[in-house]
């Protein structure tokens, strides 16, 4: 299994430049940050920084969205540093949360991230695509450029589209429940669609706090099950509460949540996440000791997962990441 680490772009931009040559001094394969532009720094300014500085880490957004980014646009960024650096970009992509809600403006459609997926890859790989009537191509791209695109998402739709067109898929919570049934409904839709769903690269994304005080580490990584509300939120709104098209597993905790706060997205102080209990926080993120983080991380292996990616936002964020380094990398099969 591949261990990503995921940074938000705070300020100083140097700090997370050098975050991640750490992390691949201790073994990490991916180097990714959130893409939410008004919250955080400019990611895609960040990443021929840490591309110069690593000579085998992948980097990319996890995720970039089709609204606030022209599509265009998207594909040259990774394609530019994949000519400088070699193909080691990687490209997550999804609806859209922060980065669009922050400005008032709704997540995109199902409809249009399809669409986009397959004009960003096209274009980055060198191919020609039609683009509102108009063939496009970037000319200059040359033979053997790629770019892998892998999509988040949780619900039945979002499943199926990661099934149909995606080279990967981003989970964005590590309850081996969900986990298990997320996997299968995007394999059943990739072989639906004559696909071969051994293709489909799995990563799992969650808080991992490396520690032995339990309480302390769920009230860290409580925020991240606010930032899945609202995804969830989106799901109740559209399936209904009791739907068995959505596992309650999924829906069921957000019952308590009143309203959310996005000056505080992806921070431990984030109040808008008092609704999120205990449990839950259990469910989607890694806590513990090394033995506890690989006993979980066998437990996902087993039910498909290629890679899981570390969301290092709490007070402990260098900690775990050396310990991943020294305790849980090298104990992996």
């Amino acid at each position: 299994m591949d261990i990503g680490l995921v940074l938000q772009t705070d300020p100083p931009a140097q700090t997370v430049v050098d975050l991640m040559v750490r992390a691949e001094e201790l073994g990490f394969s991916h180097g990714w940050t959130f893409d939410s532009h008004v919250l955080w720094q400019e990611p895609y300014v960040i990443y021929p920084r840490v591309l110069e500085r690593t000579q085998r880490l992948v980097v990319g957004p996890m995720v970039t969205n089709p609204a606030t980014r022209d599509w265009t646009v998207i594909a040259s960024l990774h394609a530019t540093l994949n000519e400088q650096f070699g193909n080691r970009t990687i490209c997550g992509i999804g609806r859209g949360d922060s980065a669009v809600r922050v400005q008032g403006r709704p997540p995109t459609t199902l409809a249009r991230l399809e669409e986009s997926i397959h004009v960003i890859r096209e274009l980055a790989e060198g191919r020609s695509v039609d683009l509102h009537g108009t063939t496009v191509q970037i000319p200059w791209i040359a033979e053997g450029a790629a770019l892998p695109v892998w999509m988040a998402g949780y619900g039945p739709k979002a499943l199926d589209l990661v099934g149909r067109a995606a080279d990967g898929f981003i989970l964005q919570l590590a309850d081996p429940y969900l986990v298990e049934w997320t996997v299968k409904t995007v394999r059943a839709a990739a072989e639906a669609a004559g696909r071969d769903p051994a293709e489909i690269t799995v990563c799992v994304a969650a808080p991992a706090y490396v520690g032995d005080d339990l309480g302390h580490a769920r009230d860290q990584c409580r925020w991240f099950g606010g930032m899945v509300g609202n995804h969830v939120a989106d799901l109740v709104t559209r399936y209904g509460e009791t739907s068995a098209a959505v596992p309650a597993a999924l829906t069921g905790y957000i019952k308590g949540r009143a309203g959310y706060d996005y000056s505080h997205h992806g921070r431990a102080d984030n109040r808008s996440t008092d609704f999120v209990p205990d449990e839950v926080v259990e469910r989607f993120c890694l806590l513990g000791p090394p033995a506890a983080q690989l006993e979980r991380l066998a437990e996902l292996e087993e039910l498909g997962v290629d890679q899981f990616a570390i969301y290092a936002m709490h007070d402990a964020r260098e900690a775990t990441i050396e310990a991943y380094g020294s305790a849980v990398i090298p104990a992996l099969p």
